[in-house]
């Protein structure tokens, strides 16, 4: 196997061996089918015809010579526009395993020049290579009079939490007696699909998720639900029965609230909850971006926008000047709209200023719960430097309001949700568990959801990792229908239904040590341990090593 190269143009241009991917291909097994460039999202390959010389060195008549053959291949392009993503989409669909990318094992320097027109350099995915904190928290406070083995398989555990108010128990029934107004709350599962909207996914994969959660509630009996993401979602959605599982989000930029009030007369149930998105942990601050690539007819017509621009969110919601102002105008005003029957809450992102907003809600009788996302969270298009460096950690800044919430002797009244890097290697239980002994009443998990479910093809290296520009090879993040086909809605559904029965399996496997089976152990601090010492102070729990 051998890798292939364009001929660089001039001694500026790149070479193969300055990108990332390096595409191998093999002569002897390839039938020019075309079929790897056909099906290439950058357009890395190309078929070839040229004329190559070949040198000849005649060692008895001292003399050097050429040959000349005719070359039929395929070719790999230099430009950092059309450089290798490592997908592997050129390796599956090829009949005979005669091209596969690999990853470069020199310090490749195309990261160097993709700053094209001035642009800084950004992906649609979420990915830090550094490692995860919430990985190395172990669950340590085991119940000796308990067979774990057993308890997981035989007992039954109450694995629900609570998303809205929950009023203290001598408040609750005074209200209830005099037939005054008490807040709306929900039981669901505590691992919530996240926020990804109906422009950023493809239509396919989010028929998929929802057919996914409407299984899990239906038939399964786990009270999944999931977020739409700023934008909406399809009128039939709204229109439906389904509804009870969606959290509808409004963000900034009030992407299609039209439709969404419009559909209230005729919605045949409430929403799960509604949450008002004010910064993501990828880029907090920051304004979200949907590119015009992904801008297509149906989601031009959602969003009430004309087709093919790009839509950015303002970084804050216009109509307001603080999130004070938040607090008694959008909670009451959209609690209002759906007759106090709904929960709703906040989002922001991971920062120091997040104590200050918890406590701006513990103060509003309508404010129904508050959701943190920490700095690994989000797969939005955003800037390296964002991704990278700007936000805080979620387990610190959870950990934080939580005990804040202590002090005022409040942690059981507003629910926290946290996000942020659940699941990012995979643990997602562990994490999700973890985060929930810290003081979560639940988290949101969205990239995890996305590589499990569909076969996303993005990875910690930065192989694919192109959701922002509508060419995902998948049809995971594409609206373009020669794309998305590609997915199987069903599949998809299927999948978010295993991965849910083996969250909750797993759940049962941490929580039977811990001879805890009636509620979640939220804020069960005593039971986690983590073998850093500065880690283990700042988060208030024991020192393990």
């Amino acid at each position: 196997m051998v890798s292939i190269q364009s001929i660089p143009s001039n001694p500026s241009s790149l070479t193969h061996v300055d990108l990332q991917w390096i595409i191998n291909h093999r002569e002897d097994r390839c039938t020019l089918c075309g079929k790897c460039t056909s099906v290439c999202p950058k357009e890395s390959i190309y078929l070839a015809y040229r004329r190559q010389r070949m040198p000849k060195l005649d060692i008895q008549k001292n003399r050097r010579g050429s040959e000349y053959r005719v070359f039929t291949g395929v070719r790999q392009r230099t430009q950092p526009a059309n450089r290798c993503i490592g997908c592997g989409m050129c390796a599956q669909v090829c009949p005979n395993e005669a091209i596969a990318p690999a990853p470069n094992a020199n310090d490749p320097r195309v990261k160097l020049l993709s700053n094209d027109k001035g642009e800084a350099w950004k992906r649609g995915g979420r990915r830090n290579v550094r490692e995860s904190l919430l990985d190395r928290i172990m669950f340590n406070r085991i119940s000796m009079l308990t067979d774990p083995a057993l308890d997981a398989g035989r007992h039954e555990f109450q694995l629900n939490t609570l998303l809205g108010r929950v009023l203290p128990p001598d408040e609750y029934l005074r209200r209830k007696a005099s037939g005054e107004w008490i807040p709306p709350v929900r039981e669901i599962f505590p691992f919530v699909i996240g926020s990804m909207s109906f422009g950023a996914l493809s239509p396919n994969m989010w028929l998929g998720l929802l057919q996914g959660v409407a299984y899990c509630n239906e038939v399964l009996g786990i009270p999944v639900v999931m977020a739409t993401g700023e934008g909406g979602c399809p009128p039939w959605v709204l229109r439906s029965p389904y509804l009870k599982y969606i959290i509808l989000q409004i963000a900034s930029g009030y992407f299609g609230w039209d439709e969404i009030i419009r559909a209230i007369p005729e919605m045949q149930c409430d929403p799960a909850a509604i949450e008002i998105k004010y910064g993501q942990g990828a880029k907090p601050g920051d304004g979200g971006l949907l590119m015009w690539f992904k801008v297509s007819k149906l989601i031009a017509r959602l969003r009430g926008v004309p087709e093919g621009v790009d839509l950015p969110s303002p970084p804050v919601h216009q109509t307001l000047y603080s999130i004070e102002e938040s607090v008694m105008k959008m909670i009451q005003s959209l609690s209002m709209a759906w007759g106090f029957r709904v929960p709703v809450y906040p989002k922001i992102s991971g920062s120091t200023s997040a104590k200050s907003v918890l406590n701006n809600l513990v103060r509003n009788p309508y404010a129904s719960a508050l959701l943190i996302d920490g700095v690994d969270g989000g797969t939005g298009a955003a800037y390296n430097v964002s991704m990278d460096a700007t936000g805080h950690p979620i387990a610190s800044n959870l950990r934080e309001c939580y005990l804040d919430l202590v002090a005022q002797g409040r942690q059981n009244e507003i629910p926290l949700f946290a996000a942020g890097g659940v699941g990012k290697n995979g643990n997602v239980t562990q994490n999700g568990l973890g985060l929930i002994m810290l003081g979560a009443s639940g988290v949101h998990i969205g990239k995890y959801i996305m590589q499990s479910a569909s076969g996303c093809l993005g990875s910690e290296r930065n192989r694919c990792n192109v959701c922002n520009i509508g060419i995902c090879p998948k049809g995971i993040t594409s609206q373009n229908p020669k794309l998305y086909r590609r997915l199987d809605p069903d599949k998809v559904a299927e999948r978010v239904a295993e991965t849910f029965m083996a969250i909750r399996t797993e759940m049962r496997k941490v929580l039977a040590p811990l001879g805890r089976s009636q509620s979640l152990p939220i804020g069960m601090s005593d039971a986690i341990g983590i073998d850093d010492p500065a880690a283990a102070e700042r988060l208030k729990i024991k020192y393990i090593c």
